[in-house]
C-alpha cells in the first residue's frame, strides 16, 4: 500500500463539531494500514490523540474507525492502547482485553486475522502489553517488544515514538535519569525527522522534565504547542519544561491555553468546566510565582466553589494543594481560614489539609492550636506516604522551634530535607507542599545562621529554579553575609519575575530596591 501522509487532519466528521472531529490540529503522522480508506482518517486522528494523551477522544476515534471497517486490525490495536497510560503508571487491562476480544477471542486467533506482516508485528506488541503476569513485568516485556519493532522498521517514526514511551513506562520507582535519557535518545531523532510529530515532541519533553535537563527540552516545548493546538494536554505539557526552568510567564500562558481548550471540549459534551484540575492547579501556581495574586485568588475561589458541588476525588486533591500554595507562597496565613472545605470523605487528604492549618497556627503564634492539629496524625514513621512523613517532620521541627528547642527543631527539619532528597524528583509544582529546604533555610535565617541558610536556599533553587520565596530568602541571606553582588543578582531576578505583580506582596519593594528589609 502506498503510504499516506496527513500533515493536518482536515476532513470534518458528521455528527461532531469540527473541533471534535477530523479538523483538529493535532500534528502529523505517516501510518499506512490495510484498513478501509474511509476509516483511515479516523484511525490517524485516534493515533494523534493517543500521542497527545487525549485518551478519551482517541478511544472514540479508533472505535469510529472499526465501526466503519470491522476488520480494521489496527483500530482495535489503537483502542486497546488508550487503556494504557505509561507515564501515570495506570492501566485498565480488562478494558483493553475486552476490545481485543471483539476482534477475535484469543491472541492466536487475532494474529491469524491480521492481514499484513507489519500489522501483525504491531499487534504482537499489544498482546505483550496486556499479556499474562504482573504489570511491571509486562511493562519490561513490552519495552523489549517495542525495541524489536523499531529495529525491524527503522523508518517507522511511530514505532520509535512508542518505543520511547515504553521506556518511560518502566520507571516504576519514580524518575530515573538513565531510563529517561534513553527515551530522549530514541524520541529526539523522530522529532528531527518529522518536526510535526506530536509523540516525539511530547516524549522528549517528558524525558527532559527536570531542572538539570530542562534546557535540552526547551526547543521541544516551544514547538509542541504549535504542533497540537487543539490538544489541551499538549498545551499544558510545554509548561513542564517552563516550571523546571522558572519561566513563569510561559507557565501561565501554556496552562491558560490548556484550560481553555479542555473546557471548550467539555462544554461541547455538556459537561461542567474543570476548575479544580491539573491545568488550573499549575496555572494557579504560576500566578502565585508572578505575584498576580488577584488572578490566583480568582482561580482559588472557583475551585473552592466546586468543593460544595459534589467534587470528585481528584478535584478535592487539587483543592488541597492549591489551598496550601495560596497560603505558603503568599505568606498570607489568614488564607487557610478563609478557604475551608470538608475533605474527610477523601482518603489521604486530611493530613495535607490540616498541615496548612497547623502551619498557619504556628506562623500566627498559636502553638497550642498547632499541637492539637499535629496530634491527630501520629508518628512520622507510621506515615504510609513518604511525603506525608516529611510534612509531619516539618511540623514537629517547627513546634520544637516554637517551644524553644532550636537544636532539636533544626535537626528535625534537616531530616525532612534529607528525606526529600532521597525521593525521586517529581515534576511540576513542589510535590511536598512546604518544600523542606525552603523551610529549613527560613528557620536557619531566623536563628541568624545565615551561612547555613544560604546553602539551603541554594539547594532549594537548584530543585525549583526561580521560585520566588527562595529567591527572596537567598537575597536576604547574601545581604546578611555581606555578599552584595549575590544579593543584587537575586533581587534583580526576583524583580524581573515580579515585574507585573498586581499588588503589594511581602518582599516586592525590597526586590525592586535591592535593599533588605531585615
Amino acid at each position: 500500500m502506498k503510504p499516506r501522509v496527513f500533515v493536518f487532519l482536515v476532513a470534518s466528521l458528521p455528527l461532531l463539531a469540527p473541533a471534535e472531529g477530523l479538523a483538529q490540529r493535532l500534528g502529523s503522522v505517516n501510518f499506512p494500514t490495510s484498513g478501509d480508506p474511509a476509516a483511515q482518517p479516523h484511525f490517524e486522528a485516534g493515533l494523534l490523540l493517543l500521542h497527545n494523551f487525549e485518551y478519551e477522544d482517541a478511544e472514540a476515534r479508533f472505535r469510529q474507525a472499526r465501526e466503519i471497517d470491522p476488520d480494521f486490525a489496527m483500530a482495535y490495536w489503537g483502542e486497546a492502547q488508550t487503556h494504557n497510560h505509561p507515564i501515570w503508571m495506570r492501566q485498565d487491562r480488562e478494558a483493553a482485553l475486552a476490545v481485543l476480544r471483539e476482534y477475535a477471542p484469543t491472541p492466536a486467533e487475532r494474529l491469524a486475522r491480521v492481514p499484513t506482516e507489519r500489522e501483525r508485528d504491531w499487534f504482537r506488541t499489544v498482546e505483550v502489553l496486556y499479556g499474562d503476569g504482573p504489570k511491571e513485568a509486562r511493562d519490561f516485556r513490552y519495552r523489549d517488544a517495542m525495541r524489536r519493532l523499531a529495529e525491524k522498521y527503522p523508518d517507522d517514526h511511530d514505532a520509535a515514538a512508542f518505543h520511547a514511551l515504553s521506556l518511560l513506562g518502566t520507571a516504576h520507582d519514580g524518575r530515573d535519569f538513565a531510563i529517561y535519557m534513553k527515551a530522549a535518545a530514541v524520541a529526539q531523532p523522530v522529532l528531527e525527522a518529522n518536526p510535526m510529530h506530536p509523540g516525539a515532541a511530547h516524549y522528549v519533553i517528558h524525558a527532559f522534565d527536570d531542572p538539570i535537563h530542562a534546557p535540552l527540552g526547551l526547543p521541544a516545548a516551544h514547538v509542541y504547542s504549535e504542533i497540537a493546538p487543539d490538544a489541551g494536554h499538549a498545551q499544558h505539557m510545554t509548561s513542564h519544561i517552563f516550571v523546571a526552568m522558572g519561566l513563569w510567564d510561559d507557565v501561565v500562558a501554556a496552562n491558560t491555553r490548556a484550560r481553555d481548550v479542555q473546557n471548550a471540549g467539555l462544554a461541547r459534551r455538556g459537561r461542567r468546566p474543570n476548575v479544580c484540575g491539573h491545568y488550573t492547579s499549575w496555572l494557579h501556581y504560576g500566578y502565585l510565582q508572578l505575584g498576580r495574586m488577584d488572578d490566583a485568588a480568582a482561580g482559588m475561589q472557583a475551585c473552592l466553589a466546586r468543593m460544595s458541588d459534589a467534587p470528585a476525588r481528584d478535584e478535592a486533591g487539587y483543592f488541597v494543594n492549591m489551598r496550601a500554595r495560596a497560603a505558603i507562597d503568599s505568606g498570607e496565613w489568614g488564607v487557610a481560614r478563609a478557604l475551608t472545605a470538608d475533605v474527610t470523605s477523601f482518603p489521604g487528604l486530611a493530613l495535607p489539609y490540616e498541615f496548612v492549618d497547623a502551619l498557619a497556627a504556628l506562623r500566627t503564634g498559636d502553638l497550642d492550636g498547632a499541637r492539637r492539629l499535629r496530634d491527630r496524625h501520629g508518628d512520622p514513621a507510621d506515615a504510609g506516604d513518604p511525603r506525608h512523613r516529611i510534612l509531619l517532620l516539618e511540623l514537629d521541627g517547627l513546634i520544637a522551634l516554637a517551644a524553644g528547642d532550636a537544636d532539636g527543631g533544626i535537626s528535625l527539619l534537616e531530616e525532612a530535607a534529607r528525606r526529600e532528597e532521597a525521593l525521586p524528583y517529581e515534576f511540576g509544582p513542589p510535590a511536598t507542599l512546604m518544600p523542606p529546604h525552603e523551610l529549613l533555610a527560613a528557620e536557619l535565617a531566623e536563628l541568624g545562621r545565615h551561612h547555613e541558610a544560604r546553602l539551603a536556599w541554594d539547594e532549594q533553587l537548584a530543585r525549583t529554579p526561580k521560585r520566588t520565596q527562595a529567591l527572596l530568602g537567598l537575597a536576604r541571606a547574601a545581604m546578611a553575609l555581606g555578599d552584595e553582588t549575590a544579593a543584587r543578582e537575586a533581587y534583580a531576578t526576583l524583580a524581573e519575575v515580579w515585574a507585573d505583580a498586581d499588588r503589594e506582596i511581602p518582599g516586592l519593594t525590597e526586590a525592586r530596591t535591592g535593599t533588605s528589609s531585615r
